[in-house]
């Protein structure tokens, strides 16, 4: 892609996504994450009202009256993107590819992590970690992000959500907000999945896992249009399929939907929030969905 092309491209990008940060998300960001974290600020005398469970009872017994500890929310907290970068990720069949879903999705979060003063870094990750982009603030560096999504090539195909995971909890000390941003076609995010499993439970009781899954229409179900020979983008193998099969295209649907529902029970057995965005609807009401199920559970 040539600098000009890019360029206009970022600006494109730059434009929608923080154009809805600004009017939608930035307001219900703040409250389905900030406050998540609390640190001691002081210790004050107790006041009619205050919550018992804050009494500080060493300061109470030294003063011969209650005092509680106060606390307040942390300002700043540090964000994560975790994005699939693997093969499968260019496949689209009406509006757009999963790719370009998740360079807007990615966009977004990115920009309404800077409107509330958080840093912001990125895992692109296939079955290997293809690129560690450091946590930081400021404009400059979530147009870098934006640059990186659009030009990123990645090394390797296929993909292992488990190694992102396990590298995140290891390269991010601090407690972190990530967001896995995949269509989580992983082996071992199946029904058999142990590794996905416990991958995702370790990473979760140390930082707070969102799960974002992208997917296409196509990969819920098929239209009857014949004999199609289609091919699989990370192993590049081939396979002739005949769609006019009824037989075939029911038993397409329900693996997927049964796919969908395992991933569903793994998240919700993790304690991971997740949604599922569709390449060629609006990801609008989705995300509004998953910020406002995490402020009311607060």
């Amino acid at each position: 892609m040539e600098a000009g092309e890019l360029l206009k491209k970022v600006r494109k990008i730059e434009i929608k996504t923080r154009g809805l940060s600004d009017q939608i998300f930035s307001g219900e960001y703040h409250t389905a994450f900030k406050g998540k974290g609390m640190t001691f600020s002081e210790v004050r005398e107790y006041q009619f009202g205050d919550d018992i469970r804050a009494i500080d009872w060493n300061v109470t017994a030294r003063f011969n009256a209650p005092f509680i500890k106060v606390f307040e929310e942390e300002r700043e907290l540090t964000v994560m993107l975790l994005i699939d970068v693997s093969a499968s990720k260019e496949f689209g069949t009406i509006s757009q590819f999963k790719q370009d879903l998740v360079t807007e999705l990615s966009a977004v979060l990115a920009f309404s992590a800077i409107q509330n003063n958080d840093k912001i870094g990125v895992i692109f990750f296939s079955n290997i970690i293809e690129k560690f982009i450091p946590p930081k603030k400021g404009k400059s560096h979530i147009l870098r992000i934006i640059r990186e999504l659009l030009t990123f090539e990645p090394i390797n195909k296929g993909t292992d959500i488990s190694e992102a995971l396990r590298y995140f909890t290891n390269a991010i000390k601090k407690r972190s907000i990530a967001f896995v941003i995949s269509d989580f076609m992983d082996i071992n995010f199946n029904e058999k999945g142990e590794i996905g499993e416990e991958a995702l439970k370790i990473a979760n009781k140390k930082h707070d896992i969102v799960a974002i899954r992208v997917y296409d229409q196509r990969e819920q179900e098929i239209p009857s249009i014949g004999l199609v020979k289609l091919r699989d983008a990370e192993t590049g193998k081939f396979r002739w399929i005949d769609t006019s099969s009824k037989q075939l295209r029911e038993h397409f649907q329900h693996y997927n939907e049964n796919r969908a529902e395992i991933l569903k029970k793994l998240f919700a057995r993790c304690g991971v929030d997740a949604t599922s965005i569709r390449t060629d609807e609006p990801y609008v009401k989705p995300l509004m969905g998953l910020f406002k199920k995490r402020e009311s559970r607060r």
